[in-house]
């Protein structure tokens, strides 16, 4: 993941100037700029988590408050077929979507889990020609 923003979860100059600054001014801000740095990769994950959850437990709210307690048709048989056929095929797509990206992800895993172990072989065999391993 490319990413070229100023502030983002990571040890920057920035992320860093901000938590001094932070636990300058007000030691909370600075406390959770720390936080930030620390987990705020994980933070889109949990958002997502959590508005998924927040979003299947008021879907019911939401039809009560329109005044359509578990009845959907609006009087008119033809557009409520093609909006059950549309949402099926919605429903559909997302799961094929859904299939592709765990395939991607598993493709990726595999990506990186070849070049760990091409590297590593590389080590052992520079290692084993008496070789010298890079210092860092």
């Amino acid at each position: 993941m490319n990413q070229s923003a100023l502030i983002r979860p990571e040890w920057t100059p920035a992320t860093i100037g901000l938590m001094v600054l932070g636990f300058v001014v007000f030691w909370p801000l600075g406390l959770a700029m720390l936080a930030y740095i620390l987990f705020g990769d994980r933070l889109r994950d949990f958002k997502q988590s959590v508005n998924d959850k927040t979003d299947s437990m008021f879907a019911g709210c939401r039809n009560a408050r329109w005044g359509n307690t578990g009845r959907t048709s609006t009087g008119n048989v033809a557009f409520d077929d093609w909006r059950k056929a549309e949402l099926d095929r919605l429903a559909q797509e997302s799961r094929r979507l859904d299939e592709m990206r765990a395939e991607f992800d598993a493709y990726v895993r595999e990506l990186r889990r070849a070049k760990d172990q091409e590297e590593f072989e590389r080590f052992m065999r520079d290692r084993k020609s008496g070789g010298e391993a890079p210092s860092f």
